[in-house]
């Protein structure tokens, strides 16, 4: 058999979907690509160019040009509102449950009489008039303040106090109230409670950790993400662990995608988890690897179009050793998970279609136009090593010589 590659640059969306007239109009006009470039002059990608770029764009921009032999297409997001674990669940081929926005404080009381059933101890900390819930005097369970609010409750353990385990436990219990698109279970060692609660900060009606000054990320910092709706047998590591196709997760979409039985490699730094990506895609000859580049999602928070140039031009060059490794079977796809413009006016992601680039050798015109969802690329997935996968419609046909 071969390889089959998928590169998620994380955030890179190609403009704004249709429907952020009726359901995000803070994201009208986005387009994080055109404008990356446009605002970046001399910015030249050639890999990206050469794989069909500036097709979707259906712009030239200081010598970067379209390339009628490329093959290209675009994917809608399926799953509501613009979120890097809603869309990786997404590309690995699960339908979307709409989840709720609700305020842990809507739902304290539900949480605490949940925790008390499960043996808990559970006093409320209360802040501006809100309440987020202090269990067993070590976690925090609180409105995650750094994404869209009301979509995320996170779970804060001091592991100096609990371990992991019991901190996810805590989690799970939480996720089976409330309805939010993700509860984030996460801890960290060196942190006190008097520390976390003076992190502790309001904003409207949610309440919650500034992470950062809590300190849970510095010293053994772990994170699992529990999904609404996520049936993880239904996607394709699962599948291709029936069949023990070896699959690989390197960045950010090991932390939030299971892999059973699979290989996954932690990281931020761009061009570390490139070079460890490919490493490991010329240990086998046979497997599924996917890699997520979060730090242009990071520069797309911090409004910093100068940092994500730059992380593209690294991702860019990287591309391109990935192409020069690619053998006569394998297929490599660039796309992304969602957008985040950070010429738009606001630090959140962006609601935009996705790139799809296809790679393989001699295959030259294809266009896959604009996909319903990015369960596309998970069903491609799992026809090229002779499965499948409920959701998503596979386009191994057209990619194939």
């Amino acid at each position: 058999m071969a390889r089959f590659i998928v590169v998620v640059l994380d955030s890179f969306g190609v403009g704004a979907m249709d429907d952020c007239k009726a359901v995000r109009k803070q994201d009208i006009g986005s387009n994080t690509a055109l404008h990356i470039l446009e605002k970046t002059p001399n910015l030249y990608l050639p890999n990206l160019e050469s794989l069909g770029l500036m097709n979707i764009l259906d712009a030239e921009i200081d010598g970067m040009i379209l390339n009628p032999m490329s093959n290209y297409g675009t994917a809608n997001l399926a799953h509501f509102g613009a979120d890097s674990f809603a869309g990786h669940q997404e590309i690995m081929g699960t339908k979307p449950s709409r989840p709720l926005e609700l305020a842990i404080n809507d739902v304290a009381a539900e949480v605490k009489l949940a925790l008390e059933l499960a043996g808990h101890r559970v006093d409320f900390i209360e802040k501006d008039g809100l309440k987020a819930i202090l269990v067993d005097g070590t976690v925090l369970v609180a409105d995650n303040m750094e994404t869209d609010l009301g979509q995320v409750i996170n779970v804060n353990g001091i592991l100096d106090e609990i371990c992991f385990a019991d901190v996810e436990k805590i989690g799970r219990i939480v996720r089976g109230v409330v309805k939010v698109s993700r509860v984030i279970v996460l801890g960290g060692r060196s942190v006190s409670l008097n520390r976390m609660l003076a992190a502790l900060k309001t904003n409207s009606e949610f309440i919650g950790l500034d992470t950062p000054k809590s300190g849970l990320y510095l010293d053994d910092y772990q994170v699992i993400h529990l999904g609404y709706g996520v049936d993880t047998t239904m996607q394709v590591p699962h599948a291709l662990a029936q069949k023990k196709i070896p699959t690989v997760f390197v960045g950010k979409v090991g932390d939030i995608v299971a892999n059973p039985g699979g290989c996954n490699i932690s990281g931020v730094d761009t061009q570390d988890l490139f070079d460890a990506f490919i490493t490991e895609i010329k240990k086998e000859k046979t497997a599924f690897f996917c890699l997520n580049i979060q730090e242009m999602d990071l520069a797309g928070h911090a409004q910093n179009v100068k940092k994500y140039a730059k992380k593209l031009k690294i991702s860019d060059d990287k591309i391109g050793e990935i192409l020069e490794i690619l053998g006569v079977d394998d297929v490599l796809i660039v796309m992304a998970d969602h957008g985040n413009d950070p010429t738009v006016g606001h630090s959140r992601h962006t609601r935009e279609r996705v790139p799809l680039l296809v790679a393989k050798q001699g295959l030259t015109y294809v266009r896959l136009d604009e996909r319903e969802t990015m369960a596309d690329v998970g069903a491609t997935v799992a026809a090229f090593f002779g499965t499948s996968i409920a959701y998503g419609t596979s386009f191994l046909r057209m990619i194939q010589n």
